[in-house]
């Protein structure tokens, strides 16, 4: 280790490699810290498929244009604008080059995948997937220089004022303290550390998978906060979807993730439904069930649908409980059988459409006088074998971190920036993710910021 580093990155995942490239490009001393081991690198970044990026137009791999317009619309609407609007449309903005630059990384990308998915225009797919699209920048990253050491944890921050001057750092050998001109915190959410769940949560948390790594568990967002930086939302506010509830609790990663709401109805416990199941095209709206399932008895959930929907989405790791009618299905889930056949009778006749099924819009098949409508993409569950999903919140990230200005640098809780001190990636995703999700934004984030965090770090030290 040498005496004082230029850059010193907290993470190991996007938004940390991202920094790295771009500092060193500027022709910094880099040093990343990732607290994982090395098969455990990138946090979240392992599991993901796609990054949506604003263009003008259709290119390789994506089959239409998707402008910075749209895509600050979809995000005002998902977030039901909670959002720093100035720092959204500024991450939009840098966007429209990203696909590009990150391509120069040696990120590889491949035609979009269909069905449930609907992203062929806005998101583009990684070829080899989260994994792949890692370990191009990791190589990168080593090629110019960058310096990587694993297993190395910041558990505290020598900060003086508005000034970062030093890191304490637990490693395989014992603790050590490490200088820098600059900081760039990309360590991800706190999601594996259940306790600070149940902060927002309560016991409910201990029924919540995380998606990723047991890693991610925000000794450097408590560290940083704790010395006087802003932090930014609250301990409630994640991506969370529903996920096979038969997955490990860390690390089922994108596979247990399941794309078949809108294909039948989702029950909970008690056999009820809950939520309308077809809001919105399912990019859109997918990452509102961890949350919705989150609040059901037992946070667990019941994905119902009938032999002629098997086929039409990415399943998951785990086969679905399959039986040949419907009170066979309940007995195999624990549900009241006679309810389960009440839900799914009633359902059935409040049914009215008949326009051809199309899961990539919204199209108007619903039900009607139900206390709660399903308002498109509605079809009797009619046909055996009957099949279902038990499916649980899965946290994929949380939103409570630090603030940041359009510098990606941090602000401290005095409303000052910090003079040395930058962030990327989930640690600040709160300030363009108050609430809500879509599809490929937190890719986004991490790159967009990731860069600029770089390229400021480097200008910083210059």
């Amino acid at each position: 280790m040498m005496q004082e580093w230029d850059v010193l990155i907290a993470g190991g995942g996007n938004a940390a490699l991202c920094a790295a490239i771009a500092a060193r490009r500027a022709g910094r001393s880099v040093l990343v810290l990732e607290k994982a081991p090395k098969f455990y690198r990138g946090g979240n970044t392992r599991h993901t498929r796609n990054m949506r990026c604003a263009h003008d137009a259709a290119t390789g791999t994506l089959t239409g244009p998707y402008t910075g317009d749209e895509f600050m619309q979809d995000l005002l609407r998902v977030t039901s604008g909670n959002t720093d609007e100035a720092l959204a449309r500024m991450m939009i903005d840098r966007s429209y080059d990203m696909l590009g630059w990150i391509q120069e990384q040696g990120v590889r990308f491949q035609p979009s995948l269909g069905g449930t998915l609907s992203l062929g225009r806005t998101n583009s797919f990684f070829l080899g997937g989260g994994r792949s699209m890692l370990n191009a920048l990791y190589r990168t990253a080593e090629r110019l220089g960058v310096v990587i050491r694993y297993d190395h944890e910041i558990v505290d921050v020598e900060i003086e004022g508005p000034r970062f001057h030093a890191a304490r750092v637990r490693t395989p050998k014992g603790h050590t303290r490490i200088k820098a001109r600059t900081l760039v915190a990309a360590s991800g959410g706190f999601q594996a550390d259940i306790d600070w769940l149940k902060q927002g949560w309560g016991e409910r948390a201990d029924n919540f998978l995380i998606r990723g790594t047991p890693y991610n568990r925000g000794s450097l967002t408590r560290a940083l906060i704790n010395s006087g930086v802003q932090q930014i939302g609250d301990t409630t506010q994640c991506h969370a979807v529903a996920i096979d509830a038969r997955a490990p609790k860390f690390d089922g990663g994108i596979i247990t993730r399941l794309d078949c709401v809108v294909f039948g109805i989702v029950v909970n416990s008690n056999a009820d439904r809950f939520y309308n199941e077809g809001e919105d095209i399912w990019p859109k709206r997918y990452a509102i069930w961890g949350r919705l399932v989150a609040e059901q008895p037992d946070q667990i959930a019941y994905i119902v649908f009938d032999a002629p929907n098997l086929e039409k989405f990415m399943p998951s790791l785990y086969p679905p409980i399959q039986a040949d009618s419907l009170l066979e299905l309940a007995n195999k889930l624990s549900l009241d059988p006679k309810r389960l056949t009440e839900t799914v009778t009633t359902f059935n006749k409040a049914v009215i459409g008949g326009r051809p099924f199309d899961q990539s819009e919204p199209d108007g098949n619903r039900t009607e006088g139900l206390e709660i409508n399903k308002t498109n993409w509605a079809q009797k569950i009619e046909t055996p074998p009957y099949y279902a999903y038990p499916v649980r919140p899965g946290i994929t990230f949380t939103y409570l971190g630090v603030r940041v200005d359009d510098g990606a640098r941090m602000v401290m809780a005095n409303g000052m920036p910090a003079e040395n001190m930058f962030a990327a990636g989930e640690i600040m995703a709160g300030n363009v993710l108050g609430q809500g999700y879509a599809a490929g934004i937190g890719m986004t984030i991490g790159a967009v910021f990731g860069r600029l965090a770089g390229e400021e770090a480097a200008a910083h030290v210059a």
